[in-house]
């Protein structure tokens, strides 16, 4: 294994004082995460306890400030134990790990690395004393998390759910349902989950009237999470409801909740739903970008002399997440502004994050990457963007992308898919298989088919929020509405259709514009005739339409096709 590379992250922390010098006595003798740090437990009879924080995380600060500068904590560290403190965000490899138990999560590990305990949250220095003493007493692993993908020894043979499972899951998303907030889970957490949203908006189209009052509902209460000054959406609110909330603003969060809202707003025109996605829009380009036009990756919850801190570091995976959702407002918009933003942050990456062979870094220098979601969800950005522009280099963009995390992240025949995240490889079914739509290339197909494998597994499948789940195997069982404009790309007429299809309720469809002097489509499974004018053609799994020469026309005539409600 290569040696790590001093991340930013830990330079930053140095310089702010966090990791506290070697002459130090009185303070805790912080260190990254590496193999150094276990060497020298082993060598010196040591434990291991890692602080997994982030930059934004309110109760991270707390920790810091109370737990670990009381003097008995940092004794018993000191004579007991190696100290590691990681930024979560830094290593998506860890986070993803420990995911489960928030932030912060403190793990505590033999010299040999063996998982001996994990608590979630924030630990009071009696409790933290109490618990490093019965470490030290009896170093004895907990039991192994039933629930783990690494505790699991029997995957899905096949990449769609059995019709028993599919049944237990659609169960888990009326269930977890919050009839009186809204929104899904059980816990003292109330925020919008995006994928039983979009699962529930995309059941809403198709006349599922108990799904379409779920959704809104949970759209309007989320909304009471929506920075009345600033803009953007906090987190989460506690206490089981929406008037509680905190006050941390992370990148995912943002352009997820924009995407889902922009989802809502393209299928019932509230204008609520629009106002919602347009503020977030505003937060991320008036607090998160980056002069160079990339995007930060998050605002501190805390206020410190009356600022909230950005985290300026530059993630591609975050990045990836700031396209994607920008490309839907731009759908949504015809804003082209916005579309040049997002082509804008795309150039951004590709010059400073991107890796020979064609995958990407996650920060300028990662410490054990790279990782699967900076290549993955940037893979889905340039199909976003192919899907905004019809401009062939994005989509050959995507594809090199996809080939990479083949290449690179494949887990093998004893676990199938792309690493052990549940929710990366659900995004790895749907990215895969819409690549596979739009190119032909069967390669895709079988991606998204092992990364479903993995998603379709029972203890996997099953995990909170499985509207996950539903979604990656929704869209694998079935072709997407394909939509086809036939016309020269500077042509105003075709322009206009292109847009109108763009705007089409649906998530799940498949864009393509022909224009002859390109040469064929990337996937000429379809044979359209050659007009005198620009035309649009809509595609089922088993009908082609007429063409139709009118925006306007183009979506009652895709609802016929597919006996959708308008």
């Amino acid at each position: 294994m290569r040696k790590p590379i001093l991340p930013l992250v830990l330079a930053s922390l140095l310089a702010t004082g966090l990791f506290a010098s070697a002459s130090d006595e009185n303070a805790i003798q912080w260190q990254p995460w590496s193999n150094e740090a276990f060497t020298q437990a082993k060598t010196e009879h040591k434990l291991v306890m890692m602080d997994l924080e982030a930059v934004w995380c309110h109760w991270c600060h707390v920790m810091d400030e109370k737990t670990y500068h009381d003097p008995r904590v940092i004794k018993e560290l000191q004579r007991h134990y190696i100290a590691l403190k990681v930024d979560q965000d830094s290593r998506p490899d860890l986070s993803n790990r420990y995911q489960d138990y928030g932030w912060p999560a403190t793990i505590f590990f033999a010299a040999d690395g063996t998982e001996l305990v994990k608590r979630s949250g924030y630990i009071e220095p009696d409790d933290m004393i109490r618990l490093l003493e019965a470490i030290v007493k009896d170093p004895t692993p907990e039991a192994a998390d039933a629930d783990n993908p690494n505790q699991i020894k029997q995957f899905a043979a096949s990449p769609y759910l059995d019709a028993k499972l599919k049944d237990t899951l659609l169960g888990y998303y009326r269930d977890d349902y919050d009839k009186k907030y809204g929104s899904w889970g059980t816990g003292g957490h109330k925020f919008l989950d995006w994928d039983s949203t979009e699962y529930a908006i995309s059941r809403a189209k198709t006349g599922d009237t108990e799904s379409e009052a779920m959704a809104k509902k949970s759209l309007d209460g989320e909304m009471n999470l929506l920075d009345p000054v600033w803009g953007g959406l906090y987190q989460y609110s506690t206490d089981g409801d929406w008037a509680h909330p905190h006050f941390e603003r992370i990148m995912s969060v943002q352009t997820e909740n924009m995407r889902v809202y922009l989802e809502a707003y393209a299928l019932w025109h509230d204008p609520a739903y629009l106002s919602t996605a347009e503020s977030i829009h505003h937060f991320l380009d008036t607090f998160l970008k980056a002069p160079d036009g990339g995007y930060y990756t998050s605002m501190d919850a805390d206020l410190i002399q009356g600022k909230r801190r950005i985290d300026q570091h530059q993630y591609a995976r975050e990045n990836g997440q700031v396209i994607h959702a920008f490309c839907a407002l731009y759908a949504v918009t015809g804003n082209a502004a916005t579309l040049n933003e997002a082509v804008t942050a795309a150039n951004w990456v590709v010059q400073n994050r991107s890796l020979p062979g064609g995958g990407f870094s996650h920060d300028v220098h990662d410490d054990s990457g790279p990782y699967p979601g900076d290549s993955l969800y940037m893979g889905r950005a340039f199909l976003s963007l192919y899907r905004s522009t019809g401009d062939r280099q994005w989509l050959t963009d995507a594809e090199i992308a996809a080939q990479f995390i083949n290449a690179h992240f494949k887990t093998g025949n004893t676990q199938p898919g792309y690493g052990s995240s549940r929710d990366e490889n659900a995004i790895m079914v749907r990215f895969a298989n819409n690549l596979y739509h739009q190119t032909g290339n069967p390669v895709y197909q079988n991606m998204a088919k092992t990364a479903m494998r993995f998603v379709a597994t029972p203890g996997i499948a099953d995990l909170p929020f499985s509207a996950t789940t539903l979604l990656a195997d929704s869209e694998l069982n079935q072709d997407p509405t394909h939509i086809t404009i036939v016309g020269h790309k500077d042509d105003p007429q075709a322009q206009a259709l292109y847009l109108a299809a763009l705007q089409y309720p649906m998530v799940y469809k498949r864009l393509d514009w022909w224009d002859k002097r390109e040469g064929p489509m990337p996937n000429p499974d379809v044979q359209y005739p050659e007009l005198d004018k620009s035309a649009a053609f809509v595609c089922t799994s088993n009908r082609c339409s007429l063409p139709t020469f009118q925006p306007e026309a183009l979506t009652a005539l895709v609802n016929e096709l597919t006996a959708t409600k308008p």
